[in-house]
């Protein structure tokens, strides 16, 4: 996957919306990685804030819905993982602006 690509995934989920924080999963420092393979089909590695998120299941659909716009994309599985786990040092100078974090 070229580095393009990459970036247009990432702005993809910039439109993912963490209903909780009001801020987008990517700014969040949320989405770990994401890989595509030659078939199409893209794996976001990525976490929540916290392991008993109850909007968990949206925001993955809300993943997928939102990397489906994208042509070279035919499939995605979201794996979500807690380690590492997340902390507030991970997200964009953006979202703790957003937050009011220093």
């Amino acid at each position: 996957m070229n580095e393009e690509l990459k970036e247009n995934m990432m702005g993809a989920m910039e439109l993912v919306i963490d209903p909780e924080l009001g801020v987008d999963i990517v700014n969040l420092g949320l989405v770990y990685n994401v890989e595509m393979d030659d078939e199409g089909k893209v794996t976001v590695t990525m976490t929540l804030t916290s392991m008993g998120c109850p909007l968990a299941g949206t925001i993955v659909d809300q993943v997928k819905r939102a990397l489906a716009d994208i042509p070279e994309v035919k499939d995605t599985d979201v794996n979500i993982v807690w380690n590492p786990p997340w902390n507030k040092e991970m997200m964009s100078r953006y979202a703790k602006i957003a937050l009011g974090i220093r």
